[in-house]
């Protein structure tokens, strides 16, 4: 069997749904960081565990999470509060951890993105790897941008390629949009002075790939435009309607914000290294 944790801060509205999904396995857990609404309620209402401890990183969350949960089972998967599990999903995991050899510390899963009832194959790149299914003590996280990837790995990492749902716009775009212009300050500050050497883009491995692609692409002339004929027309978005367009064009806008908070970011350190060192100006 499978542990699953799920962090937390105010998600009174997709928590539900999410540990519905979850009634096939006896040890859920929920990592709140400060609730105010009915989240931690809801989650003991579906029996599962609840621990608080204050949100500094996702990585660091996650690995807080690994290290202190009482976790009944060698496996553990993380899933956020707006993301369900489907059978299929469910199936594949438990096939793929039985069939796991000593070596296999981990599995890259994928998600279906889902807006207005609809599955963004196209728009959202289909398939995304993140490393959410991990075997305990095996691996942990680090943090990059808003997010976080895979760490110390102990082993080798494989793919579940059946996916989960994932309803990133469920609070409606007003949220959407606050989270994304939060999430876009630590992506420049990740991208600017974390970036990846070059020759990342050529790795076979999307989770070291991805990040390098990121990084770099920024620095294209127009990139955010960019990432909306790409995503909208190469990508074969337009056949998603209007749900395929109002995505491409908020993940641009996304895109358009870390332009400029990068922009912003180098602006404050050239005027940091001009101003004088108050050490010597008052000697």
């Amino acid at each position: 069997m499978v542990s699953v944790i799920i962090l937390t801060k105010n998600e009174e509205y997709d928590l539900g749904r999410c540990l519905d999904s979850l009634k096939w396995t006896d040890d859920v857990h929920v990592l709140d960081s400060g609730s105010e609404d009915r989240t931690i309620e809801i989650a003991r209402l579906y029996g599962a565990q609840v621990a608080c401890h204050p949100f500094e990183s996702f990585g660091k969350q996650r690995n807080y999470a690994l290290q202190n949960l009482n976790l009944k089972y060698e496996w553990i998967l993380f899933l956020d509060a707006d993301e369900v599990v489907t059978t299929a999903f469910k199936k594949e995991v438990l096939r793929s951890i039985t069939k796991a050899s000593e070596n296999i510390a981990g599995f890259y899963c994928c998600w279906k993105m889902m807006l207005e009832g609809q599955w963004l194959k196209y728009c959202d790149n289909y398939p995304k790897w993140q490393f959410r299914l991990l075997r305990k003590g095996r691996a942990f996280f680090i943090d990059f941008g808003h997010g976080q990837k895979e760490g110390e790995i102990d082993g080798e990492l494989g793919y579940i390629k059946e996916p989960y749902l994932h309803y990133s716009f469920s609070k409606g775009w007003t949220e959407w949009l606050n989270r994304h212009n939060r999430y876009s300050t630590l992506e420049a500050k990740a991208r600017l002075n974390s970036c990846p050497p070059f020759r990342n883009i050529f790795r076979k491995n999307s989770s070291i790939r991805n990040p390098a692609l990121k990084s770099w692409l920024i620095r294209v002339p127009g990139w955010p435009l960019l990432r909306f004929i790409h995503a909208y027309f190469l990508n074969l978005g337009f056949l998603e309607g209007s749900p395929g367009f109002i995505y491409c064009v908020n993940m641009a806008y996304h895109e358009f914000l870390i332009y400029i908070k990068i922009r912003e970011l180098k602006r404050k350190n050239i005027t940091q290294e001009l101003l004088p060192d108050p050490a010597q100006t008052y000697k």
